[in-house]
């Protein structure tokens, strides 16, 4: 189980506002690293994202020390990572929220075993939402027997 991942955002508060949002949950500032932001849904698995300043890197401590928080003059606007997250929001309430942030949102079938919202935060951070309908079909087809069956027929 995934706890909790981290994303940049240009806008950290702005985007973690809006993530609560269709989270259902709530943001709050991350104190380790001043301008960046938690959010948690508040669900019993302690769920959070937390959403670092664009510029943000996470570098290894030296010896025994914990990471160490950088600026970067060279972040780029996009990113590989990305995330799927189920929610207890509805399609519609994504889709009104995405409109009225001027995001794209759009509905997509991955390769036809389940569908996803793709929620482009800040039109360059990619969460895919999983209302419990989505949800459901993911858990379908990530079932152990079923990932196998699927990945030896890929061989």
């Amino acid at each position: 189980m995934i706890h909790h991942f981290s994303i940049a955002a240009e806008n950290p508060q702005h985007a973690a506002t809006v993530l609560a949002e269709v989270l259902n949950g709530q943001a709050f500032p991350f104190f380790p690293n001043p301008g960046s932001y938690m959010v948690f849904p508040l669900d019993e698995h302690g769920t959070g994202i937390e959403v670092y300043p664009i510029e943000t890197e996470l570098k290894p401590g030296e010896d025994e020390a914990q990471c160490t928080f950088a600026k970067s003059p060279h972040a780029s606007r996009y990113t590989a990572t990305h995330a799927a997250v189920s929610v207890t929001t509805t399609q519609e309430k994504i889709e009104e929220v995405g409109r009225r942030e001027g995001w794209r949102v759009v509905r997509c079938n991955r390769d036809s075993f389940f569908d996803v919202m793709e929620f482009w935060l800040e039109n360059r951070v990619m969460i895919e939402l999983l209302t419990p309908e989505m949800a459901a079909q993911y858990l379908a087809v990530t079932k152990p027997e079923n990932l196998q069956q699927m990945f030896a027929a890929a061989a």
